[in-house]
């Protein structure tokens, strides 16, 4: 193993601000493998530790490929996790808004940009990243549909799904995204837990990790368990809206099967404690979202579905 110093900005008030990267096998740029970009993104960095201290052992073991090499950088903000702030502390811009980034622009455009050089060449690129949306969610794979990504692979990290998206304009500013039209296969992993660590849901991915890493014979490591993949695109969910504000109460949990009118939750008054909303699913399907705010407004999305007429099988 060797630890790398990609990018070093200095600081007038504090410590230099430094990114690393920790490299594993050979010397070919196979994988890069990031963590938090954001300051609340705990999980995340500790999905890309527990891949450090694995890599280490396998290392020592001789089970990774002598040419091909990994790098894993468990966070590019380092800032913000010490000071427990999801954006950059002084102007609260995003720095996964900033790739590839702008080497004379703003401090962030300038962080993006010099980490953005250091990893930008590499053939596969993978991010533990959180949801955009406060909530629960099932793990799955995301990629954006740029004309340069390859879907087939993703099926590789064994998820219960392989998430398509059409990018937003906020999205073309992403690692993911940037990453692809540079010509590296970019895969974003998503698991529940942002600022909690959640040691069984951080499983799912760093085991979805691994089992891609093997498949692609960068590890020599047996993996088990795992899904065949269902491939959705992210237009396919079906989303559940409120109609009232109150005090939401949700009956159903993530990955659960549902039918066409099943209660899912319902919203109470937040001042007389009586119910105004029962929340009843438009369709048959899984879970695949759910809000986690107690106080909800309404015409919010508060569940995503992925359609199945199937799931009254489940059900029996």
């Amino acid at each position: 193993m060797k630890k790398v110093k990609l990018y070093q900005l200095n600081s007038l008030y504090r410590d230099p601000f430094k990114i690393y990267g920790y490299h594993f096998g050979g010397n070919e740029k196979t994988v890069c493998i990031v963590g938090s970009i954001r300051g609340n993104e705990i999980q995340q960095l500790y999905m890309c530790a527990s891949l450090v201290k694995t890599l280490k052992l396998l290392e020592s073991r001789g089970s990774l490929d002598s040419e091909r090499g990994i790098m894993v950088v468990p966070s590019v903000n380092p800032y913000s996790l010490n000071t427990n702030t999801r954006f950059w502390a002084t102007d609260h811009t995003d720095i996964n808004r900033m790739f590839p980034g702008y080497d004379l622009g703003e401090t962030t455009q300038r962080i993006a940009d010099g980490f953005f050089k250091k990893v930008n060449d590499f053939i596969y690129g993978i991010h533990f990243t959180s949801f955009y949306l406060e909530g629960n969610f099932t793990p799955h794979v995301r990629i954006m549909k740029t004309g340069f990504e390859n879907a087939e692979i993703a099926r590789e990290f064994g998820m219960p799904y392989v998430m398509l998206r059409n990018p937003k304009p906020y999205d073309t500013t992403t690692l993911n995204y940037e990453w692809q039209l540079w010509g590296t296969q970019a895969f974003s992993v998503y698991t529940p837990g942002t600022d909690q660590i959640d040691k069984k849901q951080a499983r799912y991915g760093i085991d979805a990790v691994l089992r891609f890493l093997s498949s692609q014979g960068l590890i020599h490591m047996n993996i088990d368990g795992g899904y065949r993949s269902r491939m959705i695109n992210e237009e396919e969910l079906v989303t559940v809206r409120t109609k009232t504000s109150g005090i939401l109460f949700l009956k159903s949990d993530c990955g659960e099967h549902i039918v066409e009118g099943h209660e899912i939750g319902e919203i109470l008054d937040a001042y007389e404690g009586h119910v105004i909303e029962k929340i009843k699913a438009p369709c048959s399907g899984r879970i695949f979202y759910h809000g986690c705010n107690p106080l909800i407004y309404s015409n919010t999305a508060v569940v995503k579905i992925i359609k199945d007429p199937q799931a009254e099988y489940y059900q029996q």
